[in-house]
């Protein structure tokens, strides 16, 4: 600012030669003109500031209180959730997703870390119910002393939470019992995605497959592993376990699985939304296409009650193995 003020100083002695002075300070002409406009209308040397005196598409102030007011009432949630939000309590033409964020930045209500993250490739298939990704998110304990895990669906594609199930324990006959009830409303998938755990996976390098995972194959879904100790494949579950962390379990306590499971259908209704002839979760899945075309049928008596003397062909070795627990 000193050699501003020098300059503007050189420049009010008569006979000053501009061009040689904007020369010596190393600014163009254009520039040295404004700097002695700009003191002879406002006798102000600072630069002046470039907003626009009329912003017609600006967001306006009620907009604005309704971005926050829906933000209060979900702290977690970011720009493209409150768009949506928005979208569906009837809000017509919502600011866009980064615009809403910089609305929340304006009033310091996100962290230095939000926004900020690693890249990574992205990866899904290329159609809804191509393959589905299942697992527990973890478990935590009732008010009863009792643990509940809750089982979870999600579509890889469209990110659509088909079962989130508060379950009293992890065993395949219990995870048998969800995925019936959810093959019946939705249909059926080509693949379902898991890791190595149980029910649906075995470590003990002796069999290949559990009770859940022969049920699921002879339904011909595939069965897909994750690489053991690499929740990175399982990206889009973590993430959605996440934000079911910080909507429904976190600073709550449930005194009963039917407790813990009627909330998370209340939580779950605020997404969910009428599309075609399935619902969809709104707020952050892209919408899917509709129903499996692959209704489940059931196997049948024959099918369906086979006991722990049925066997199944393990890669790990040549022989019949009876399938564990």
């Amino acid at each position: 600012m000193s050699q501003r003020r020098e300059f503007l100083d050189l420049a009010k002695v008569s006979g000053a030669n501009i061009t040689l002075l904007c020369k010596r300070f190393g600014i163009s002409r254009k520039t040295g003109y404004k700097w002695i406009n700009r003191v002879q209308e406002t006798s102000c040397i600072e630069d002046q500031s470039r907003r626009p005196n009329y912003s017609p598409i600006q967001t306006s102030k009620e907009i604005e209180k309704r971005v926050l007011k829906v933000r209060e009432e979900n702290p977690t949630w970011g720009g493209r959730k409150l768009r949506n939000r928005l979208l569906a309590i009837g809000v017509k033409s919502p600011p866009s997703a980064s615009t809403i964020t910089e609305i929340l930045r304006r009033h310091g209500l996100l962290r230095e870390t939000d926004g900020v993250g690693k890249n990574f490739k992205r990866f899904e298939h290329d159609s809804p119910n191509a393959m589905w990704q299942m697992d527990f998110k973890g478990e935590f304990a009732l008010s009863s002393k009792q643990y509940c895990y809750p089982l979870t669906l999600l579509d890889d594609h469209s990110r659509f939470s088909f079962c989130i199930d508060a379950r009293g324990n992890q065993q395949g006959q219990t995870v048998r019992q969800s995925l019936e009830k959810t093959f019946g409303q939705y249909g059926m998938p080509f693949a379902i995605y898991v890791d190595n755990g149980t029910p649906w996976g075995n470590n003990s390098g002796i069999f290949a497959h559990t009770r859940v995972s022969i049920w699921l194959m002879r339904h011909d879904i595939q069965i897909i592993h994750g690489k053991p100790y690499h929740p990175q494949g399982r990206r889009k579950l973590e993430r959605f376990h996440r934000t079911l962390k910080q909507e429904v379990l976190q600073g709550r306590q449930f005194g009963s699985l039917s407790r813990a499971q009627k909330y998370v259908n209340l939580v779950r209704c605020r997404f969910v939304q009428p599309s075609g002839g399935a619902h969809h979760m709104h707020a952050t899945q892209k919408s899917a296409s509709g129903l499996s075309v692959r209704p489940y049928q059931g196997l049948g008596d024959e099918g369906e009650n086979f006991t722990s003397n049925t066997v199944g062909l393990c890669p790990r070795s040549a022989e019949c193995h009876s399938l564990p627990a």
